[in-house]
């Protein structure tokens, strides 16, 4: 069976039993349950995805699902971070942490890093790039601002 992680935008092994990516497909989710993972963590807000009904679906083929709304900068904040980081405890891996592009990825592990894992700023945005914060983006000025 190929890893559901093949084909799938920006797909990244953050760190043990954590991928981050881009908006998995219906067939992507199905493989990642197959192949192990537990917990789908979403953060599109509602009504920026209509391709699928992905809670139904993940819910459907036994995995948790857990719905962190990041619509922009405003998001990134203590309550998003905490909310990711309790669904990232070793229990719930593997888990599948994904937005539209990785981007709000990227920046809410960024924030979570500094204010929630007391990483010093450098090392927080160099986990939020690893994980998908496009350093090129306009996303990265407001972290970085965030946690500096």
């Amino acid at each position: 069976m190929a890893d559901y992680t093949e084909g799938l935008a920006n797909a990244n092994r953050f760190e043990t039993g954590i991928i981050t990516a881009g908006q998995p497909t219906a067939a992507q989710l199905e493989a990642a349950q197959a192949q192990g993972v537990k917990t789908v963590i979403n953060l599109r807000p509602d009504g920026e995805m209509q391709e699928f009904d992905e809670a139904a679906l993940v819910k459907k083929s036994g995995m948790n699902y857990v719905h962190i709304p990041v619509a922009g900068p405003d998001d990134i904040n203590d309550a998003n971070a905490r909310l990711l980081d309790e669904a990232l405890v070793p229990g719930a891996r593997p888990a599948l942490v994904h937005c539209a592009s990785a981007n709000r990825v990227g920046a809410l592990i960024a924030y979570r890093a500094r204010f929630i894992q007391h990483k010093n700023d450098h090392e927080s945005m160099g986990l939020g790039i690893i994980a998908g914060l496009d350093p090129d983006g306009t996303l990265v000025e407001a972290v970085a601002q965030k946690i500096g």
